[in-house]
């Protein structure tokens, strides 16, 4: 059984991905997580496996609180819970626009048609507010986003 107790994730101050989460998935049950770009459907999803752990409240799984799990744990816990992710392979030290624009920039292009094409790709895929970010502040689905204009400019 899954259980979730008063969970809350912040990112920073002012970024809350998940508050108060209250929730049990029984054993053998089969659950979808359904939601918008940015609603906090990755950010639970990596708590569930430890990838990331709550700013409060508390998980279990099989009864046991997962924050207090030890690190050479963690893979004998990921293996009672089967997770598909998908990788979109963008360059977690870049910021969106060097992750988009650096096909471009192979290609030999640059200057304002590199930053116009880049813009309005962006736009397009509906992250044109994004474009300093880098991908670890960027939700999943904004991170697909990247991605696909990424595909897109290519």
């Amino acid at each position: 059984m899954i259980e979730l107790y008063h969970v809350t994730k912040r990112y920073e101050r002012d970024i809350v991905a998940l508050s108060d989460i209250n929730l049990k998935i029984k054993k053998g049950e089969f659950t979808y997580i359904t939601g918008p770009s940015g609603a906090g459907k990755t950010t639970f999803l990596k708590m569930l496996f430890a990838a990331e752990q709550p700013s409060s409240g508390q998980i279990l799984i099989s009864g046991r609180n997962i924050s207090r799990i030890r690190p050479r744990d963690i893979p004998f816990l990921r293996r009672q819970i089967g997770v598909v992710f998908q990788d979109f392979k963008l360059i977690n030290h870049w910021t969106v626009f060097q992750n988009v624009a650096f096909v471009l920039e192979i290609l030999g292009a640059g200057g304002k048609d590199l930053r116009r094409t880049v813009l309005s790709t962006l736009k397009r895929v509906q992250l044109h507010h994004r474009i300093d970010s880098y991908p670890q502040k960027l939700s999943g689905g904004e991170q697909q986003r990247v991605a696909i204009a990424r595909a897109l400019i290519n």
